[in-house]
């Protein structure tokens, strides 16, 4: 889009603000509202944005400086240059009179940051879009809702939380239709926002949903994932309730994944380069699907960021628990759908709901084209994943994914060192400030007894 197609959008829509961010490394947008004239001035020159997004955890933390190092009060915090991204335009159906664009992050002499998501993702898809292909992907999420504000949950303590509905009651037409008001306003303005979603159902579990985003194009697909889930908990508000993306929120519940659908299309002729016969994969699919086996060891901290997220990776809960695949297989960690020419594609179920989608992609278009250029054989294919097998096991904490994703050749190779070595810093600290909380297990289990 031009910015005279954006201006002309804004008019014709009465919008007076407009609301700016970028996405953070633990995929929460941070941005602000600026008035119409800001956002014109802006948007040929840039603007400044504080580069304490890169320089803070998830609650807002400062990092010490010990291993993350991309700034701090060394440097004073100063601002990274922000580009306005004009084609992610889109109107805020729930904040009348409002615009979102998304920003993009340079340095000063104006390169892209390599440790903003965003760019990441960018990068990659280009990578693949020099080779002749068209990658396209699809989320799913996952997300338990609760009768709860941000004020509730801190009263209670995280516990004895209320969901939105009791039971489990997967795929019911019953709980959706009882709550239609809030299924129907995320349904429709979602599609408003334009992020249009291809189902809304129930999952199995208390006040449990799930959402699959239609399928779109390279970065588009990624903006769409991630605003989302920020678009999820906006509307959510609305209705005085409050939705989490948590990997696991209970030891006694299904975990909440983020599943990331993929396939590779001809760029110039359009046509699904995996599908080899309905029902049959092609070629360049078991290519593919062989480079997102044999690297996920090496990736799956992309998958899974959290100390949260390993809780989830236990089997028989719907998780994947090793480097697995198989046919239209929801035991494994990558599910092929060979389908018709336009369905045929690829599952991710590793990544959970609490990952950051631009990185998620990134991490599975860049271990399939490496699995393409390497011509990989496709390992045996899995019947139950959770059987003793042959399939490589994954890391089984943060700790060790992170030691992992930083001696990764691989990674380096595609994502640079730069990012990795901020990435897995930021995961070293997560698990740093894990090591100093007490939880409530602890004290349960030895305040009166030890």
């Amino acid at each position: 889009m031009t910015l005279s197609d954006v201006l002309k959008r804004l008019d014709d829509a009465d919008i007076t603000r407009v609301k700016i961010g970028a996405f953070d490394i633990d995929g929460v947008l941070r941005g602000k509202h600026i008035s119409r004239k800001k956002f014109e001035s802006s948007v040929v020159g840039g603007l400044g944005f504080c580069d304490v997004i890169f320089g803070w955890d998830i609650a807002d933390t400062l990092y010490d400086g010990v291993d993350v190092k991309v700034t701090g009060w060394n440097t004073g915090y100063p601002d990274a240059i922000a580009r306005i991204d004009l084609d992610s335009c889109r109107l805020i159906p729930w904040e009348p009179g409002t615009a979102l664009l998304l920003l993009d992050l340079c340095d000063k002499d104006g390169s892209p940051l390599p440790m903003a998501p965003r760019n990441l993702l960018r990068s990659v898809v280009a990578k693949a879009e020099a080779l002749g292909y068209d990658p396209r992907f699809a989320a799913e999420y996952e997300f338990f809702i609760y009768r709860e504000t941000p004020q509730s949950l801190r009263e209670k303590g995280f516990r004895n939380l209320t969901p939105l509905s009791p039971g489990m009651f997967g795929y019911s037409v019953l709980r959706a239709s009882a709550h239609s008001p809030l299924v129907l306003d995320i349904f429709d303005s979602m599609n408003a926002f334009n992020v249009p979603l291809e189902g809304l159902h129930t999952e199995t579990g208390p006040g449990v949903y799930e959402a699959a985003v239609t399928v779109d194009k390279g970065l588009a697909a990624g903006d769409k994932a991630a605003l989302f889930k920020t678009g999820v908990k906006e509307i959510c508000a609305r209705h005085q309730l409050i939705p989490t993306f948590m990997a696991k929120v209970s030891p006694d519940l299904p975990g909440c994944g983020g599943h990331i659908h993929q396939s590779l299309w001809d760029k110039a002729k359009d046509n699904n380069l995996f599908h080899g016969g309905d029902g049959v994969m092609s070629d360049l699919m078991q290519h593919y699907i062989a480079g997102l086996v044999k690297y996920l060891p090496e990736l799956l901290v992309l998958f899974a960021p959290t100390i949260n997220s390993y809780k989830r990776l236990v089997p028989g809960t719907w998780a994947p628990v090793n480097a697995s695949w198989g046919m239209d297989n929801r035991t494994a960690a990558v599910r092929a759908i060979p389908g018709r020419a336009k369905s045929a594609r690829i599952e991710m179920r590793m990544s959970g709901a609490d990952n950051n989608p631009y990185l998620g992609m990134a991490a599975c278009l860049a271990a399939g084209l490496d699995g393409i250029d390497n011509q990989l054989d496709l390992p045996e294919p899995v019947t139950n994943a959770y059987a003793p097998g042959n399939a490589a096991p994954l890391p089984g904490n943060l700790t060790e994914a992170t030691a992992r994703f930083r001696s990764s050749e691989m990674a380096r190779r595609w994502f640079g060192d730069a990012f990795v070595d901020h990435y897995a810093a930021t995961r070293d600290w997560e698990v740093r400030q894990h090591h100093k909380a007490v939880t409530d297990w602890e004290l349960s289990r030895y305040f009166e007894s030890i």
